[in-house]
């Protein structure tokens, strides 16, 4: 009688017999997780070690650590995305009650920058109210202002740190 596989198991099957069939030899493969990038050439002694040694436990084994590990990171950016939000949040309201609202929190943290084109759409404000929002926002350390050609962007460097990996230890 066969027995039903797990999912994560067949994932692991099928990614083998898709790297053996594609024809890019650095591609698909490791691009979507951090892991696999980082251990690329156990990734490809795993993979050779299955065409040559018929080696399938330590290839299923290496990529379910590979899915925990990259689930494990998940969880760690977005906890700290949420930190980082409850604590812009608080110090927006503290700082700025005039013009705090959960819009412009929401508008700081939809992309790790913003425009004042972004906060004029989204607060349904002027432009010229825009404009002192985010200058303030950039005067009190929150937001960092940046040119880029003829555009002006405000970045929310935390965030920014975070999504790059920066701001965050390795699981």
């Amino acid at each position: 009688m066969l027995y039903p596989a797990d999912p994560l198991v067949k994932m692991a099957l099928i990614h083998h017999q898709f790297e053996s069939i594609h024809p890019f030899y650095d591609g698909n493969g490791r691009t979507g997780s951090r892991h696999i990038v980082r251990t690329k050439t156990e990734y490809y002694q795993r993979l050779q070690d299955v065409r040559e040694k018929d080696a399938w436990e330590p290839w299923v084994i290496y990529m379910l650590t590979a899915v925990e590990r990259t689930a494990k990171q998940g969880i760690t950016v977005i906890e700290a995305v949420k930190g980082t939000l409850l604590d812009v949040k608080r110090r927006v309201r503290a700082q700025y009650p005039r013009f705090y609202s959960q819009d412009l929190i929401n508008n700081l943290f939809t992309h790790p920058y913003t425009k004042i084109e972004f906060v004029m759409n989204d607060l349904g404000v002027s432009r010229v109210t825009a404009t002192r929002y985010l200058n303030t926002l950039v005067e009190g350390g929150i937001l960092t202002a940046r040119k880029v050609g003829r555009s002006k962007y405000f970045v929310n460097e935390p965030l920014c740190a975070i999504l790059t990996g920066d701001a965050l230890t390795d699981t």
